[in-house]
């Protein structure tokens, strides 16, 4: 039988600009630390830990845990593009769920550099090699647009073409993050943008994207200490948060599909879709259930795609979903109460953990400015293209 896995403390500091951020090990050992102090516990009671982060040599997770402490514990490095935070959080979390451990940290960080996302290495196969073709052909009037943006770019263009969307859903998504952002303490960009602010400016991709669309390269770090119930029991913990389902899946051949090629198959739309069917299964639940999402809004046209692969709106639905202010305070379901990556930023070790910092701060009703009234349900979706998806849901114990 498996073990309840708990939430009993969570921490995360102000994500901030390269050029204003401190060093990987400062962000990362904070965030650990108001994890530790959230959950009422000293790190020596720690017995394993999961690090995350894209950017950075080999063991950068000691390096941040041993200005905390040094007590010998397995420590385990996590890279898995941007759900790299909840990768980690995924590993603590099963070994909490086994038995292994009765209190596991996860700790993502990520110090990041200016500009967009670029491969450090020249002199091997990049990722998704073998697919890339898919990308470049559906893409080839993109030129040497940066690959993120070809990706993402050319999936919301399909969508717009599939659905009849316009552009200005996407502008309207920015905005409704802005107007979220603007109570979140934490969150990079926190000025409110109107859908007009959005559409009027700098173009990446005409007819489809501008640069407040995209979400910037961003500096920060979070953790989450998780434990099981006896654990929490036999400390004194609060144990009010649980994660009562989680799922991590990648590719299948339904994502590259060489005869009928698709950008918003290509971004992980199969992935997402099998993730959040084996919680909703698993939990015994329905999209129409849950009260409040952290998602992957990397770029506005992935939030929007996302809605329907999260099973929020039917398909072909995002833009009326939008249009009736179903995915704000007041409609169906809060979207990124924090601002989301569009104005909280992605600082991509962090990201995962920084949605579960939000989302266990929603069940419990201490989220201040951003809480959702009456949250009871609360779904995290974290998306890396390469690809791995987790998809998490939390709820009262």
């Amino acid at each position: 039988m498996s073990e309840k896995v708990l939430v009993a403390g969570v921490g995360m500091i102000p994500f901030n600009k390269p050029s204003a951020s401190g060093t990987y090990v400062q962000m990362g050992s904070e965030a650990i630390r108001r994890a530790l102090a959230d959950a009422g516990i000293g790190y020596e009671l720690v017995q394993e830990a999961y690090a995350g982060y894209v950017y950075g040599d080999s063991t950068c997770g000691q390096t941040v845990l041993y200005e905390v402490g040094m007590t010998g514990i397995p420590v385990v490095n996590v890279n898995n593009n941007c759900s790299t935070g909840s990768t980690a959080l995924y590993l603590a979390r099963r070994a909490i769920e086994t038995g292994a451990a009765d209190c596991v940290l996860a700790v993502g960080f990520e110090q990041m550099q200016a500009g967009a996302l670029k491969s450090h290495w020249d002199d091997r196969p990049p990722t998704r090699e073998r697919f890339l073709p898919i990308l470049r052909g559906l893409t080839a009037d993109m030129g040497d647009m940066p690959q993120a943006i070809r990706t993402f770019g050319g999936a919301g263009r399909e969508y717009m073409a599939k659905y009849g969307c316009s552009m200005e859903t996407f502008a309207a998504v920015r905005a409704k993050a802005s107007r979220h952002a603007a109570n979140n303490p934490l969150a990079l960009f926190r000025k409110v943008l109107s859908t007009e602010e959005v559409m009027n400016d700098a173009v990446i991709l005409p007819g489809v994207m501008t640069r407040l669309m995209a979400c910037p390269p961003t500096c920060g770090g979070a953790a989450a200490i998780l434990v099981s119930e006896r654990f929490a029991k036999k400390h004194g913990l609060r144990s009010d948060v649980q994660i009562l389902a989680q799922a991590l899946t990648t590719d299948t051949p339904e994502s590259f599909n060489f005869e009928k090629p698709s950008m918003l198959d290509w971004v992980g739309t199969h992935m997402t879709q099998a993730a959040v069917a084996q919680v909703y299964e698993k939990a015994g639940v329905g999209p129409q259930d849950i009260d409040v999402c952290e998602l992957h809004d990397c770029f506005a046209q992935n939030e929007v795609i996302c809605y329907e692969s999260l099973g929020f709106c039917p398909e072909g639905g995002a833009e009326q979903f939008v249009r009736d202010g179903d995915n704000t305070y007041g409609g169906k379901i809060v979207i990124g109460p924090s601002g989301g990556l569009l104005s909280k930023g992605h600082p991509l070790g962090a990201t995962g953990l920084a949605q579960c910092y939000e989302l266990t701060r929603q069940i419990r009703g201490t989220a201040d400015t951003t809480q959702v009234e009456g949250a009871r349900l609360a779904l995290a979706h974290n998306l890396g293209l390469g690809g791995a998806c987790v998809v998490t849901l939390y709820g009262g114990n």
